[in-house]
């Protein structure tokens, strides 16, 4: 991840050249953001992480040749991968759920104001998920009603301890780490250090599937 040395490194993956030259455009002419690279299918995303060592992805969902959601979990089940934001003109329900499945730590959709995209790209270089406010709602209510996720979900949860249990129910009530600290009244690095558990012991990449999980299990 970026430090206080340099800018955060954003890698752009869209099959439309106007919309990569747009985010280029626009994140280039923000402080501390540089856009190192760019990709036109999922099947470029690759040789391209490998050549610019992003921190952060901006993927587009849909690609003719290699889809978003297939260069994600490909991208993510590398070592030290970046952070993958979908960004995307769709805002199907399953499509979303398969890309935070997939390990992307955030999804917003292309008439997303560029504040906003700014404000994503740095929120998830930090380890915090975004999602669009259009489709947050819609997404966990959905997660929540499908009955196989729903046991599959409680025989996960399990196996965390009483307080990694706590603070993974908070981390899917969108809690920041500090907010959670002072909510469970421990410290932040424990928090952190409870958070990072809860990611081992479930197998996952991110805070966005840990609140996948808890909502399949219908806890929040």
């Amino acid at each position: 991840m970026a430090g206080v040395n340099r800018p955060l490194r954003v890698l752009l993956v869209d099959d439309d050249a106007l919309v990569r030259a747009g985010l280029a455009m626009m994140l280039d002419g923000i402080h501390g953001i540089t856009v190192v690279g760019e990709a036109a299918d999922g099947d470029e995303v690759p040789a391209a992480a490998d050549a610019h060592a992003p921190d952060v992805v901006l993927m587009d969902l849909r690609m003719p040749r290699v889809d978003g959601i297939t260069a994600t979990r490909r991208l993510r089940a590398r070592r030290n991968p970046p952070e993958v934001i979908v960004l995307t003109t769709f805002d199907a329900d399953e499509d979303i759920l398969r890309a935070l499945r997939a390990g992307a730590a955030g999804f917003l959709l292309k008439d997303t104001p560029p504040p906003k995209i700014v404000e994503a790209v740095r929120q998830v270089a930090a380890g915090d998920p975004i999602l669009s406010p259009r489709v947050t709602r819609r997404l966990m209510d959905r997660a929540a009603g499908q009955a196989d996720a729903y046991q599959r979900a409680r025989d996960a949860l399990a196996v965390l301890s009483p307080r990694e249990h706590d603070v993974a129910v908070a981390v899917a009530r969108g809690r920041s780490n500090a907010e959670i600290a002072a909510e469970l009244f421990m410290g932040v690095a424990t928090v952190k250090a409870h958070v990072s558990s809860v990611l081992g012991k479930l197998g996952l990449d991110n805070r966005t599937q840990i609140a996948l999980l808890v909502h399949d299990a219908d806890l929040v």
